[in-house]
């Protein structure tokens, strides 16, 4: 029994495999229609969702499967003081296998220490978020034909934006892959990712602060918002907010060929005039995470056409 509790739990050729599955899923879904029927996915959502909880969801019941769970904390025996190891403890018996988002740093791993189904980390705090970047190097892996020799321009957030530092710990065991931080002073990369990741692998990587600068040299622009739920200081939040937004007029510093992604959900960090712009794939993107979320469900579980 395997789990997904960091982009780095499936090696670089497990990866592959895993995104040639969803490849060949995207091209035909109805032909894996029937491969998790009588299987069941628990979605255990401690923190409000809508892409991953739904995607995840959409991903069983296009497999044939069934799901449930809960959506918040507040809906769960977490209310009443129920512990996570206690929580999937029940749940191995209800559900074939686990989705968890949690609050905590972590939590997701402590649930698989206890679990007897595999637990698939949906995003815990600030650290981590796998399945997001499955769903990234899908996207990339589809549009741009390979994952090596790319030039990845990451803007906004980038302190706590556990997309970003997934994203970065998977990117960095490809060939050729450089990195521009874009932020303000305030939300740069921490300390543990810029030298214990980057530096520690010879990553090349520069931080910048203008936006307009960095995008002529990139092959893919990823942005993120500002978290308003990871400021412990509102006004913090508020004189970061706007620092970054993507409009027509900075698209026309990018090549023709730079893509822009994101994680979403979008504030305002990504002007709508700019979803009409061919290079902009982050609707798609939300697309091939279900494909990704299908592909891993059937890993996780074995199972097979």
């Amino acid at each position: 029994m395997r789990h997904l509790i960091s982009p780095l739990d499936f090696s670089v050729d497990e990866t592959e495999e895993l995104l040639l599955l969803a490849e060949d899923i995207a091209k035909d879904p109805k032909k894996y229609s029937k491969v998790c029927e009588g299987k069941k996915i628990a979605t255990l959502f401690y923190e409000p969702s809508t892409r991953t909880r739904l995607s995840f969801e959409a991903a069983m019941l296009n497999l044939g499967g069934s799901v449930l769970g809960f959506s918040s904390a507040d809906s769960s025996s977490a209310a009443k003081g129920e512990s996570v190891a206690d929580t999937i403890r029940v749940i191995s018996s209800y559900a074939d296998i686990a989705a968890m988002r949690h609050p905590k740093e972590g939590a997701p791993y402590v649930a698989s220490l206890h679990s007897t189904i595999p637990v698939i980390n949906a995003g815990d705090g600030g650290h981590q978020h796998p399945t997001q970047t499955l769903t990234d190097l899908l996207t990339i892996h589809s549009l741009k034909g390979r994952l090596d020799h790319l030039t990845i321009g990451l803007c906004g957030d980038l302190k706590f934006g556990r997309t970003v530092h997934s994203l970065i710990n998977a990117l960095v065991r490809y060939t050729g892959i450089k990195f521009v931080l874009i932020s303000p002073e305030e939300l740069r990369v921490p300390t543990y990712i810029r030298k214990d990741v980057l530096e520690d692998k010879n990553v090349p990587y520069k931080e910048v602060e203008s936006l307009e600068e960095a995008m002529p040299e990139l092959d893919i622009l990823y942005m993120t918002r500002v978290q308003k739920e990871r400021f412990f200081n509102e006004e913090d939040y508020i004189r970061l907010k706007d620092r970054y937004i993507l409009d027509a007029a900075k698209m026309h510093f990018a090549g023709p060929e730079m893509l822009v992604l994101h994680p979403l959900p979008r504030v305002n960090e990504i002007s709508v005039e700019v979803d009409k712009d061919p290079r902009a794939v982050y609707f798609k993107q939300a697309q091939f995470g279900v494909y990704a979320r299908m592909a891993l469900i059937m890993t996780l579980l074995e199972l097979s056409l």
